[in-house]
């Protein structure tokens, strides 16, 4: 066998006995994991989230899952907790330990400070017997996997349970909350994500950019539009200002004739456009401009056409 096949078994290895693992966290969705996300849901503070070693790791990410959905959270490291960062919690918040063993000593301060000032805490842990799982007011026990490192040594396996129960909780308070793509995006205002999360009534060109013209205006007049705007497109508008048709480069080809310049805009028009609100986010958009296969779409209220905004404005922002 030579290492490109190696490599590619072994990846199969690694996937087919993490799954399996994971597979086994049905069992873990009990009644202790309901009472945990209720404790986090009523919660007027914070949830602290630590642990040590990969578990620390794993209890970074999850507490960065929580904030960006909507349940403030911070990472307490368990070796920092006893020197001085136990300071910063407060009675209205609650523990989220992680540990795979359950009986790290490095918790037994963090297990003490709750007691003492009757701070909630909730596990996250293989061992029913440790001292962690003793002292939680729920805990979040799964089946102690093997993991899928061939010594059984490197928490592989055991670690992505963790990030997967993690991710359990979060969404299960994400949907709780009634939390919107709206909410996400105060949460993520840079990069990618922020980017695809923005309103199209932040870019839409307006006024004296928008190319609408009148229903009984002629088709020349039509085409000075189009060609001044450069959107490809003029909407049409009724007396009352309500967008009634679009007349595209599709519409002019079709009906390409010496008598062209003497029909009216509805005459040629096509009717029922596709008009969006402004508060469509950039990248639903984008999935409906590719869907109807057009590049230009107009922006209405109650109608009546208040911007339009063409697909090179949103690929300009994805990139």
């Amino acid at each position: 066998m030579n290492n490109k096949n190696k490599i590619i078994a072994s990846a199969k290895r690694t996937l087919s006995k993490e799954i399996k693992s994971i597979e086994t966290l049905r069992e873990t969705l009990d009644k202790n994991f309901y009472k945990a996300v209720e404790i986090i849901y009523n919660l007027k503070g914070k949830v602290i989230v630590t642990g040590i070693g990969k578990s620390a790791h794993i209890g970074n990410k999850i507490s960065a899952t929580l904030t960006s959905t909507g349940t403030p959270s911070y990472f307490m490291h368990a070796t920092e907790a006893s020197h001085g960062d136990l300071g910063s919690v407060q009675k209205k918040d609650c523990f989220l330990v992680i540990s795979n063993s359950g009986g790290t000593s490095e918790l037994s301060n963090i297990i003490e400070y709750s007691k003492r000032y009757s701070i909630p805490l909730i596990s996250i842990t293989s061992n029913s017997k440790g001292i962690l799982y003793k002292n939680s007011v729920t805990s979040i026990l799964y089946s102690k996997p093997k993991e899928a490192c061939p010594l059984n040594l490197a928490p592989t396996s055991s670690t992505t349970m963790m990030l997967v129960i993690g991710d359990c909780i979060a969404i299960s308070l994400l949907e709780l909350k009634g939390f919107k793509s709206e909410h996400f995006k105060n949460f993520h205002p840079g990069g990618n994500l922020g980017k695809n999360l923005k309103n199209i009534g932040e870019l839409m060109h307006t006024k004296a950019s928008l190319p609408v013209i009148k229903k009984n205006e002629n088709m020349s007049k039509a085409l000075l539009a189009m060609t001044r705007k450069s959107f490809g497109c003029v909407g049409v508008v009724n007396n009352n200002n309500i967008m009634i048709g679009i007349i595209t480069d599709g519409d002019l080809r079709r009906n390409l004739n010496s008598k062209l310049f003497e029909k009216k805009a509805h005459e040629i028009m096509t009717k029922k456009p596709l008009l969006v609100n402004s508060k469509m986010l950039v990248g639903e958009a984008i999935n409906l401009m590719n869907a109807n296969k057009i590049t230009s779409l107009f922006i209405s209220e109650k109608k009546k056409p208040i911007g339009i905004i063409h697909i090179h404005d949103l690929l300009r922002l994805a990139d």
